[in-house]
């Protein structure tokens, strides 16, 4: 099946997001949570890697080891920073040897302590040219692309934004995932201008449920999305873990049913390797056809 088809003809495509664990207990931690979120019969699972590539080989672990106990599909996130064009292809075919699926492509962030992204000699600068090289190798690679539905943190205003978005969705993106969100408005607007812009591939809002205020704000700071000032009022009203999650992950579930409603694709969730939060937010929910 195509990447695209998960979302296609009625269905709501539902994909979690991983991340390589540092120990050996992270990782039998996060391969018991996996189980737990197969009860939700999701279509895939996504993995990133550390900064400049720092765990890429792990990264293709988990996902072998992911989609040999799941059978399900695999998507490895890749990105350009600190790779030339070479290397790009070494790890695609890689990836490909050990069976992955798709790839998110990503620019990727400017290394810690570099306030802009710089490309390596014989590296590439831009996503957009990340896809057209996955598109130009013989591996029929799915590929997911991210926007960013408060504007990316680096781009000089809107339009811009979504000038650079429909150049990677035309070098041969499949789907778009959204940057994690609070507001659905900022989606639903969003997601006319990208209609406006003539970009027919499916949208796929990425949501983060918040379980912990100062670690939400962390998060929110570095990608320069916003937390709903109602919202962070509600969180701070008690400092109490459970107190945070609960309201945390009711936020996420109202946003979520309120996407699906209006014509949402689907839904990717950034889980932080956990299960506990999608857990709450996807009882009693059927992603797997319209609703």
């Amino acid at each position: 099946m195509k990447l695209s088809d998960y979302y296609r003809d009625g269905r709501r495509g539902l994909s979690f997001e991983l991340f390589p664990p540092k120990t050996a207990a992270g990782l039998e931690s996060l391969y018991e949570h996996v189980d737990r979120l197969m009860a939700f019969k999701p279509d895939y699972f996504t993995c990133t890697y550390g900064a400049g590539g720092s765990t890429q080989g792990l990264t293709l672990d988990v996902l072998s080891e992911v989609r040999r106990r799941t059978q399900l599909p695999v998507a490895s996130h890749l990105t350009c920073v600190g790779a030339t064009t070479e290397q790009i292809r070494q790890f695609l075919q890689e990836a490909a040897d050990r069976g992955t699926d798709f790839i998110v492509a990503l620019r990727g962030d400017p290394p810690k302590g570099e306030t802009s992204f710089r490309a390596v000699e014989g590296g590439l600068r831009y996503a957009n040219e990340l896809v057209e090289l996955i598109r130009s190798l013989p591996h029929p690679f799915g590929i997911a692309v991210a926007g960013y539905p408060e504007v990316h943190q680096e781009a000089v205003d809107a339009a811009t934004d979504l000038d650079n978005l429909k150049r990677k969705v035309d070098a041969g993106a499949d789907i778009i995932i959204t940057q994690l969100f609070y507001d659905n408005d900022d989606f639903y607007r969003f997601r006319d201008q990208c209609q406006q812009a003539g970009i027919e591939v499916p949208l796929i809002p990425g949501l983060l449920p918040i379980t912990n205020l100062a670690q939400a704000q962390r998060i929110t700071a570095m990608c320069k999305a916003k937390l709903p000032p109602k919202l962070v009022q509600r969180l701070s009203e008690r400092d109490d873990a459970t107190w945070q999650f609960d309201i945390g992950v009711q936020h996420a579930r109202q946003q979520m049913l309120d996407l699906l409603e209006n014509g949402a694709a689907g839904l990717h969730l950034y889980v932080l390797n956990k299960s506990q939060a999608a857990e709450r937010m996807l009882q009693d929910c059927e992603l797997g056809s319209a609703v």
